[in-house]
């Protein structure tokens, strides 16, 4: 009887936070290959907003109906988090999936996923969390790998992956694509520092509700002023919308979110290092995407990188527990 009287969420939260991750990982992943197949048809600017519209969309009936008083009591410093944290999450996006049309998957998946170096030094520089050595050092690999995958044309000439089909058809700008990637590791930084701080007092369906609309409608401005349109595309652009707001927004994204509620962001970083070699097998596959050496030996010293500065926390937390 008391079981039936629990939160929704306190009966999720028996899920181990770990298979959550690993599922979120795996629903995450599909992300990059959903936006290739869209942006055929599509800008970047509504591929996003749909995404996190119809993310919303799923949400809200979890919010509305299973969490109004959550809604009806939120203070006004969590509104303005609110806010705060949607137009993160927006930049995050635009940034990403506009990347993909100048850069291969690879390369904008791990670059992309070097937000949990900025976690660690967001909590350095404005939480007073002192890094150790390790994560300095994994902090200093990581740049190193980084500038290795976003110049690596220039700095290794000839190298360059010409028998990819990118969206645009031009592959001398895949140094744009790469550095609006490391752009959208700004903005989710932003984002997982303001949602482990939210989630510490929202259920998962009201904060997830609030910050995905708070997003789409930041997106939809954005391609509003761009004079993009938001209809008219043939029916299996749809499909990508529907696809990407279903399985790596609610799914994946939705399930980092829950994670935050038990896990520090730190965590919840090392786990996403799953998703840029989950995505780089699916783009091999899907779109016959093979890696250069550059951009192989780049991706590894990152993924190292982050390991090393994000498993502090890791340490920190498994002590505070």
């Amino acid at each position: 009887m008391g079981i039936e009287k629990q939160p929704r969420e306190a009966r999720f939260a028996r899920i181990s936070p770990g298979v959550m991750m690993a599922i979120s990982v795996l629903a995450a992943s599909c992300g990059a290959i959903f936006v290739r197949y869209a942006q055929q048809e599509a800008p970047s600017l509504v591929i996003a907003a749909w995404r996190l519209g119809i993310g919303t969309l799923i949400m809200a009936p979890f919010a509305l109906i299973n969490h109004r008083n959550a809604l009806r009591t939120m203070t006004r410093q969590q509104w303005r988090f609110v806010v705060l944290s949607g137009i993160f999450l927006a930049g995050h996006f635009a940034c990403w999936i506009t990347s993909l049309k100048y850069t291969t998957v690879a390369s904008s998946v791990v670059l992309v996923s070097m937000s949990p170096l900025l976690v660690a030094l967001i909590s350095t520089f404005l939480l007073k969390e002192p890094l150790s050595k390790s994560a300095w050092a994994g902090l200093g690999i990581a740049v190193a790998g980084s500038v290795l995958v976003a110049f690596g044309d220039q700095l290794a000439p000839g190298s360059n992956n010409t028998s990819v089909n990118l969206p645009t058809s031009q592959n001398d700008s895949r140094m744009w694509g790469n550095i609006l990637a490391l752009g959208g590791a700004v903005f989710m930084a932003g984002y997982l520092t303001i949602g482990r701080k939210l989630r510490a007092s929202l259920p998962l369906p009201p904060y997830a509700f609030t910050v995905f609309g708070s997003a789409a409608l930041v997106l939809l401005a954005a391609a509003l002023l761009g004079h993009e349109k938001m209809t008219g595309y043939p029916p299996v652009t749809y499909l990508w919308f529907l696809l990407l707001g279903l399985i790596p927004q609610t799914l994946g994204h939705a399930g980092f979110n829950w994670a935050l509620k038990y896990l520090p962001a730190s965590i919840v970083s090392i786990a996403l290092l799953g998703e840029p070699i989950g995505s780089s097998i699916f783009a091999m596959i899907l779109l016959g995407e093979l890696p250069v050496p550059y951009e192989i030996a780049g991706g590894v010293l990152i993924l190292t990188g982050i390991y090393l500065a994000a498993s502090q926390g890791r340490n920190k937390s498994s002590v505070a527990a």
